[in-house]
């Protein structure tokens, strides 16, 4: 499923702290949010990006923003409009066109310029937003001007209002609540979509709305598990990765390499924990006991006030909502300064810069953007990671090379090489064991292989264990094999003269495509085990 919300918070920097409750509790794919206050676009959420359009004022007012999961591929969408409106295309099911809309109440709003508005969004399309209109279609007791406007608008364009009788805004003043946040959709999506209201005003005065596309979406799974060698318990590993020696010399290499595998993998399973695959949850460094004990206090005084609006309970959830407040911007200055003492002259130049751009919010864009290539709209993932790859591969071409230049390269290939050597150079001697270590010390943990077997896994096998990966390792380039061995020495030989490559170096390959989940997710075509075959192959020519 694919989740939209839409909220009007009152101001994005003061409650950006809300937003990321939001975010943590619902897992949006785009928020559009209305009254954001801002000026500028130096601002920043996690795993999100933000597109926004700012009212034109003296001071900070008014202004809209959507924000769009970086995992998910999505496009802005210019608008000619002088309306507070932006919208972006985003991939759900196809490309879904979001439009964060903000009338305000006491600005005229001529019909002509919402019906530009609707036709200039792509179908399918969804607008969220606080339109300020009263009108009993959607729950309200009475209609003003602008409600009649936006019945007017359902009508003319054959567009679905998602919105029920439930009610969106809180207004402090009288104490009354009304429906003025709306959800309203194209006809071809309204089948999978349903609308909720959040029981939280999150310090505002609106509820959010929560929309959700019952579809399943492919885009959801954010990225796949790894281990989290930090929580490790090694001695455990090392006494399950039990590699048995005299079934790697019975077995082909291709069962020995997956009994290998299974071994590692299977006790890895059973004493390293994995990460849960979904996205990190929006981080508040400077919340803590008191934030939460004061957070429920505030949300049980508005509980019992939405049970029994008195004016004692009233009075009781404003003052533990002042109370709450009051703790949380203690709590910000307090953290603020113990991050700023944390500074000193006796860390790295690395821990310097690393805090100084947290400090300043400054952070790397890697959102997944939608790509349009020969005029064709690419937006799933598939499509785009195919898009790219036959680009570089075009790039890359040998049909790009100058004449003379791929005729000698024609002419070199047509040319057989002989791998055979008369001589017994120190090169072709089996790995010893020194060797094996030697290459394991020199290397760091880096993303694994489609194998997810890390360097931390082989460093943590017992020396037996050790050498019976080794003796397989030695299969691949040992020359003067027993007479037992020689069916398995010609069939690796095969592979070397013939060029053929079996058929795991081509799932390698095409993991790129199948395992790109984010837009940071490092994908590495070889296997940890085999990156160290290659080192000591290379430390043996130096």
């Amino acid at each position: 499923m694919a989740t939209f919300i839409s909220w009007n918070c009152r101001g994005f920097m003061s409650k950006s702290s809300e937003l990321k409750d939001i975010i943590n509790k619902h897992h949006p794919a785009c928020i559009a949010v209305q009254e954001t206050y801002l000026k500028t676009d130096k601002h920043y959420i996690r795993n999100y990006k933000i597109y926004s359009k700012h009212h034109n004022h003296d001071r900070a007012s008014g202004g809209v923003a959507i924000l769009a999961a970086t995992h998910i591929p999505s496009i802005p969408l210019t608008l000619n409009t002088n309306l507070q409106a932006v919208a972006i295309r985003i991939q759900i099911q196809s490309l879904v066109t979001v439009c964060s809309l903000y009338l305000p109440p006491s600005q005229h709003i001529s019909q002509t310029d919402l019906n530009n508005l609707i036709c200039q969004l792509p179908s399918p399309f969804i607008i969220l937003g606080d339109l300020n209109g009263h009108s009993p279609l959607w729950g309200s007791t009475d209609s003003n001007s602008r409600g009649l406007q936006i019945e007017q608008l359902l009508a003319d364009h054959n567009v679905c209002l998602l919105n029920s009788d439930e009610k969106t805004h809180f207004h402090l003043p009288t104490r009354i609540f009304h429906s003025v946040d709306l959800a309203i959709c194209s006809p071809s999506p309204l089948p999978f979509l349903n609308m909720t209201v959040d029981n939280d005003l999150y310090n505002s005065d609106h509820f959010p709305l929560i929309v959700t596309d019952n579809r399943h979406n492919p885009n959801n799974s954010y990225r796949p598990p790894k281990y989290v060698l930090n929580a490790a318990n090694w001695q455990k590993f090392t006494g399950l990765a039990n590699i048995n020696s005299e079934t790697i010399k019975s077995a082909t290499i291709d069962e020995a390499l997956s009994y290998i595998v299974n071994t590692i993998i299977e006790a890895a399973d059973c004493s390293i924990p994995k990460t849960s695959g979904k996205r990190r949850k929006q981080s508040k460094p400077w919340w803590n006991a008191d934030c939460q004990h004061a957070y429920k206090k505030q949300k049980k005084a508005w509980d019992i006030f939405r049970r029994r609006p008195t004016t004692e309970n009233f009075i009781n959830f404003k003052k533990t909502r002042a109370e709450s407040r009051r703790i949380q911007r203690r709590s910000r200055r307090t953290s603020w300064r113990k991050f700023v003492s944390s500074i000193t002259s006796t860390i790295s130049s690395r821990q310097l810069w690393t805090k100084v751009k947290k400090a300043a919010g400054v952070s790397s864009n890697n959102a997944i953007s939608v790509l349009i290539h020969n005029g064709r709209t690419i937006s799933s993932l598939k499509g785009i990671a195919d898009s790219i790859a036959s680009t570089l591969a075009h790039t890359s071409s040998s049909q790009n090379y100058p004449p003379q230049i791929l005729n000698n390269k024609i002419n070199a290939e047509k040319q057989k090489l002989n791998f055979n050597s008369r001589t017994n150079f120190s090169y072709n001697s089996c790995f010893t064991f020194l060797e094996f270590q030697s290459c394991l010390a020199s290397v760091h943990d880096s993303s694994p292989g489609p194998d997810s077997i890390t360097y931390s896994m082989i460093k943590h096998l017992t020396p037996e264990s050790q050498n019976a990966l080794l003796w397989l390792l030695r299969q691949k380039t040992q020359h003067n094999q027993p007479t037992n061995q020689n069916a398995l020495l010609h069939f690796y030989n095969r592979i070397w003269q013939e060029q053929y490559f079996p058929s795991m170096a081509a799932g390698y390959n095409n993991s790129f495509i199948e395992t790109r989940q984010g837009p940071k997710e490092s994908i590495k075509l070889s296997s940890n085990c085999f990156d160290l075959l290659s080192l000591q192959v290379a430390r043996k020519n130096d």
